[in-house]
């Protein structure tokens, strides 16, 4: 028997207009590329989103378009975010980061449109266009004082677009299954890989997060995404905050240490959400300064491991921590590391414990670990096995690309992470590295994730990775690579006797180099195939 309930589709839009109805006064702060502060509210950028599409459709833009952005956190973009996914098309956000062969590749795999470009990024494309499609149109993001000077052919201006057109349009129906945004992993092997996200996908996972998130997710909260919305949609951001009525306040293209410290200041910034890198700057200029930004209170971590060490600083002074978990394929979140009633009375020492780790699933997430025969593995904290996942926001393939779609999924149906984890039996997830990072040496596991955050709590490590080095004896040997503080006396001896008290002997690592700084990917993680190739060798390469 069925039941008798309506059963209206799941759009993206009808979280905006939910919140221009309910939250309309919670603003939407951003720091502008032209310079300044913008301010405005939710009830406005639905009118505006309104116009927006009525200027897509005039450019021609059709259900199922893909229209790309390349641009910082701002209230442009986030109203591109609404205005393309409303008249049917795909956001396809792309990340400025990525090399020219990368950038490339994907705005010819995507089969772009149109493009939207901060002034910043007006010379990358500028540098491409040889090499983009012949019919892309062009669109500056910014006002007509403010256009830029450039070779791209025919590029129009954002604010005109906008403002030639009215707000009286309704959002068209279509069914929830319908594409609303594309997104590619950062391909640090072979090309990337477009993860293609649904309207329902995309509500689902903004409940997901804000019933899991309510201390920074609930009317009135305001919060900074230093991740970006060009990275799997500043981790949903977008869609959760204004449906929970949370305000966003954006960094545009100012993520050093002393800049995000004044403005989340003066904005009264109670949440900031970004990778563990930028949390490094800001603690820096914490220091400087004497104590934290006053209204701060809470901090998401996520995209690599935080560093015990981080951890311990931002609850010392009164910063709770959450510690999250997901991948671009997992629209992206897939766990939180919020602490229950009976462990968040547990021991200063046990809590941080817990929060290293990377917390319980979200509702519509489910876990699993395999061995190397697939068979799967016990949670009991013990058994470590490759993370499996499946749920309502998590990829069931690769856009345009049956290939990888194949390999990714197993014969159940579940998306394979390529991460080692441990699960214990009330959830609770602890990657131990990723299956690409694990160092065997001797016939014996050693977890880079583990010597990384024992080292990191060093008062001499600024930043480190670990990766595994050629080893005559033992096959595999860990290599520190460390970015040393401004006061370090670069002791190898003292980082080594620092790890031994931890660590098993044989998971030390025999070698310590210091370097000014460590490559990063684009998505502002350490990258490990960087070193890797850069000491293949062993110490000496490179």
């Amino acid at each position: 028997m069925q039941g008798l309930m309506m059963n209206r589709p799941m759009r993206v839009n009808d979280i905006l207009t939910f919140a221009a109805e309910v939250h309309g006064d919670s603003e939407v702060v951003s720091v502008t590329v032209e310079g300044g502060i913008h301010r405005t509210t939710y009830r406005a950028i639905d009118g505006r989103t309104r116009q927006l599409a009525k200027a897509l459709l005039k450019l021609g833009v059709a259900e199922g378009d893909r229209v790309a952005t390349l641009a910082w956190n701002g209230y442009r973009h986030f109203e591109l975010y609404y205005g393309i996914a409303g008249i049917g098309a795909v956001c396809h956000t792309i990340n400025p980061r990525l090399s020219a062969e990368q950038m490339i590749y994907i705005v010819n795999h995507a089969e772009d449109k149109v493009i939207f470009v901060d002034l910043t990024f007006v010379p990358i494309l500028n540098a491409l266009q040889e090499h983009l499609p012949k019919d892309l149109i062009y669109v500056a993001m910014t006002d007509r004082a403010h256009m830029p000077e450039t070779d791209l052919p025919n590029i129009l201006c954002y604010e005109e677009l906008v403002e030639a057109e009215d707000a009286d349009y309704d959002w068209p129906d279509f069914s929830e299954d319908t594409a609303c945004a594309l997104c590619y992993t950062s391909g640090t092997t072979g090309n990337p890989k477009g993860a293609l996200y649904t309207h329902r996908s995309t509500v689902m996972h903004a409940m997901m997060a804000g019933v899991s998130l309510q201390t920074s997710l609930s009317p009135g909260q305001r919060i900074l995404p230093v991740v970006p919305l060009f990275h799997v949609n500043a981790w949903g951001l977008p869609y959760a905050a204004p449906l929970t009525g949370a305000s966003l306040v954006f960094p545009g293209a100012a993520l050093d240490g002393p800049s995000i410290y004044k403005l989340m200041q003066d904005e009264e910034v109670f949440s900031a959400w970004g990778v563990p890198t930028v949390w490094l700057g800001l603690l820096a200029e914490i220091k400087a300064q004497g104590g934290k930004p006053s209204a701060f209170g809470e901090v998401i971590i996520g995209g690599s491991a935080a560093p015990r060490s981080m951890i311990e600083a931002f609850e010392g002074m009164d910063v709770s921590v959450c510690h999250a978990w997901g991948m671009t394929e997992m629209s992206p979140i897939g766990t939180v590391g919020l602490l229950n009633r009976t462990q968040d009375k547990l021991p200063q020492g046990e809590r941080i414990d817990l929060k290293a780790k990377q917390g319980r699933r979200v509702f519509g997430v489910d876990l699993k670990i395999v061995d190397e025969d697939g068979k799967r593995l016990p949670h009991d904290g013990e058994a470590q096995g490759e993370l499996y996942v499946r749920g309502n926001a998590i990829v069931s393939g690769y856009f345009k690309n049956e290939e990888a779609s194949k390999t990714a999924l197993d014969a159940d149906g579940w998306f394979g992470t390529g991460d080692v984890a441990k699960i214990t039996s009330d959830g609770m997830l602890t990657i131990t590295d990723r299956a690409k990072d694990l160092i065997k040496s001797g016939g014996e596991w050693i977890s880079s994730i583990d010597v990384e955050n024992m080292a990191m709590s060093h008062p001499e490590v600024a930043n480190c990775a670990v990766i595994a080095v050629p080893h005559p004896k033992w096959d595999e040997r860990p290599l520190l690579v460390v970015v040393p503080t401004p006061e370090s006396s670069k002791d190898v001896a003292s980082i080594q006797n620092h790890l031994s008290e931890n660590l098993a002997k044989w998971q030390v690592p025999d070698e310590v180099i210091f370097v000014e700084d460590l490559p990063m990917t684009a998505t502002g993680k350490v990258s490990k195939l960087t070193l890797r190739q850069r000491y293949a060798n062993g110490t000496l390469a490179g």
